[in-house]
């Protein structure tokens, strides 16, 4: 942990890394006060000021109802950032155990784990998220819920093949013949491990809840109006580009500079400590590559990195054996 926690001070030094920092603080603060420091009320209609150009009184202008964009963009701030941390939580929750407790208890609850992340993965998430709010209701809440058992298998996947490799470990074996239990093996020697791991995946994945929760409320779904919402102000913004071509793109510049600062902080981190991000191939909704076997040309699954010297050690020492032994003889 000691070299884990100097590499990630390393990757903090970054220009990309501090910049990042930056974006992603401005952003909390604005979601836990930006209501409070919103020039005007954000909910204020003034028709008769409807879709104005910046100026001295709003800064960014108004929309179609005469609301101060800057207000809005202040206060909606907060519901994407809860709602991100709500979807990433549940994902977290469910995946990062489930993971754990499919390498250490047993063949049955592995196979059972992994049927079920593939039945999630097989449904477009669109759908199960409008399905689930169909049922518990229309709110962020359930709309967050739905989205992160859906986006559990992805943390089910990398925290299981990050443990993979330590079950061959030698300080895991002794362990396991002094008697301790899988509980206080996967405390006190695997979590450390995985977790360099878990939090790069992590901060890769709340950037794409960001975009989940903005593509979510600008169909309407997770947030009722007139509470605003970056994905809502931009779905309201693309109706009136004839009068205002440049609305849209205040939105869409909170949305991109958020995901974008997250998903530079996880290349920082993972790049200077030499951590594996999401599965290759494809995003963080790829189907196709799973992180725990890798095929090879043959068609055979590679065995974990970290299992191969094991295998080596004894392979080697049973040549020595056997070297000994005709000598011997």
């Amino acid at each position: 942990m000691s070299d884990t926690g100097g590499q990630l001070r390393q990757a903090l030094r970054l220009r990309s890394a501090q910049i990042s920092l930056v974006i992603i603080a401005v952003v909390v603060f604005l979601g836990f006060a930006g209501g409070l420091l919103a020039p005007h009320d954000p909910l204020a209609q003034d028709t008769a000021h409807a879709l104005s150009g910046p100026s001295g009184e709003h800064w960014l202008g108004t929309d179609y109802l005469g609301r101060d964009v800057l207000s809005r963009l202040m206060d909606a701030t907060g519901r994407s950032v809860v709602g991100a941390l709500e979807g990433v939580a549940v994902a977290f929750v469910i995946g990062v155990p489930a993971g754990l407790a499919s390498i250490f208890f047993g063949r049955f609850f592995d196979w059972a784990a992994q049927r079920i992340v593939d039945a999630i993965m097989t449904m477009p998430y669109i759908i199960f998220a409008v399905s689930v709010t169909g049922v518990l209701g229309n709110g962020l809440t359930q709309a967050m819920l739905a989205i992160g058992i859906f986006l559990a298998p992805l943390l089910f996947r990398i925290t299981r093949a990050a443990a993979l490799t330590l079950t061959r470990a030698q300080y895991v074996e002794v362990a396991e013949l002094l008697g301790a239990s899988r509980w206080w093996i996967i405390r006190r020697h695997v979590w450390s491990k995985v977790l360099p791991t878990v939090a790069v995946t992590t901060a890769q994945l709340a950037a794409a809840v960001l975009l989940v929760v903005s593509s979510l409320t600008f169909l309407g779904i997770g947030v009722k109006p007139p509470a605003p919402t970056w994905g809502g102000m931009l779905s309201s913004d693309l109706g009136f580009l004839s009068q205002q071509p440049w609305a849209p793109i205040l939105p869409a510049l909170a949305i991109a500079l958020t995901a974008g600062a997250l998903n530079a902080l996880a290349d920082a981190i993972r790049d200077t400590t030499g951590l594996p991000s999401a599965p290759a191939g494809g995003g963080l909704f790829s189907r196709r590559a799973k992180p725990d076997a890798e095929p090879t040309p043959g068609g055979s699954a590679r065995t974990p990195a970290m299992a191969i010297p094991a295998q080596t050690s004894a392979q080697s020492a049973g040549q020595s054996f056997g070297q000994e032994e005709s000598s011997h003889g």
